[in-house]
């Protein structure tokens, strides 16, 4: 199991105070949570993809690879790497360059994203969302895969004996998971390829997504690359932690009552009870997170968002040291007790190697 956080990179007033970070600060604070979650032990730390006030990450290579010349075991990866408007070009391009530097510390989730406007522009039709998700990745894998390739389709202009360079490190490319949270064709497109799912489940109730996972399961089957049990697949959580129960409820209120994601809506209690969001003490958290694999099957990443909605850098570094002493070891443990032999661990670049020099 892989353990991690995601952020959104949202730049929200602090409701308690009424102060709102600068780009600068809220971009610094991201670096310094990455930081801290390899030195609190975690596994991953992802960003996402938004071109739009009040979020920061427009260009996540550029963070991540800051990042990586500043960590050393932390994988590194996208919460949302935009398909369906970035040039899967670009996309090739830019995520093997930060695969070098990082030595292969490098992985990306694709997705739609949830900002309409974001469509025009960048010169695409939103009601083509899921056509242009389909088409532009069957080149982004193309271009990593065939050193000349000629392509053309209906999107962007043709390509003709055109080579991606830099080329994948040691040939691998970069793992991709596909995220989604509402999407079908989504599931069946990571099932299609053999790539990872990544069903970010903090929205909606989870029988949503156990059908959506069952999905991706049957159909990674279907196309050949292994058992439904050995799909890859990953899944999102909140957690707002203090020692006590009460207090956590006491002083995250009035920070998910804005919340970009999900403010202005169902009650903090609506909320907890409808989705897997977990305010409340460690052993809370725990039990709550120890429930996935009782809706989902045994999986191989879970990430955490934690540095949203106004909080202040100092109480997420607070919230990183309960997960990453308090939580993540026990939660490490519970889960691989009884995991099938075949089922595999999270995805790795050392660990994909042999697949493709064998």
């Amino acid at each position: 199991m892989q353990f991690g956080i995601f952020s959104v990179g949202d730049v929200t007033t602090d409701p308690t105070t009424g102060r709102t970070p600068t780009e600068h600060e809220r971009i610094k604070a991201m670096v310094a949570i990455a930081l801290k979650a390899e030195e609190v032990g975690l596994d991953v730390f992802a960003t996402g993809e938004h071109h739009n006030p009040p979020f920061v990450p427009s260009s996540p290579t550029t963070m991540l690879g800051y990042i990586a010349a500043k960590t050393e075991r932390l994988i590194l990866s996208t919460a949302t790497t935009l398909i369906t408007t970035n040039d899967p070009v670009k996309i090739a391009e830019d995520f093997a360059m930060l695969q070098h530097l990082a030595d292969g510390r490098v992985d990306l989730m694709l997705g739609r994203g949830n900002t309409g406007p974001v469509y025009p522009w960048f010169g695409q039709d939103i009601r083509q969302g899921i056509p242009l998700a389909i088409e532009n990745y069957a080149l982004l894998h193309k271009l990593w895969r065939e050193d000349v390739v000629d392509w053309e389709g209906r999107f962007r202009t043709p390509l003709q004996g055109f080579t991606s360079t830099p080329r994948p490190l040691d040939g691998v490319p970069p793992f991709v998971w596909h995220g989604s949270i509402r999407s079908p064709e989504i599931a069946e497109q990571a099932a299609y390829y053999g790539d990872g799912f990544f069903a970010n489940n903090i929205f909606w109730p989870k029988e949503h997504f156990m059908r959506l996972i069952h999905l991706y399961r049957q159909r990674y089957a279907h196309y050949g690359h292994g058992t439904a049990e050995q799909a890859a697949v990953g899944l999102g959580g909140q957690v707002f932690m203090r020692k006590n129960s009460q207090d956590a409820v006491r002083e995250f209120r009035p920070y998910f009552d804005v919340a970009p994601v999900y403010g202005h809506g169902p009650s903090l209690e609506e909320f907890m009870a409808e989705t897997p969001l977990t305010v409340g003490s460690p052993q809370q958290v725990i039990d709550r997170t120890l429930e996935f694999r009782d809706h989902f099957g045994d999986y191989q990443r879970q990430l955490f968002l934690m540095d949203h909605a106004g909080l202040p850098l100092k109480t997420v570094l607070e919230q990183l040291d309960l997960l990453g002493e308090e939580v993540v070891p026990v939660l490490r443990k519970e889960f691989a007790k009884d995991r099938p032999a075949e089922v595999p661990d999270g995805p790795t670049h050392a660990s994909r190697l042999p697949a493709v020099t064998a």
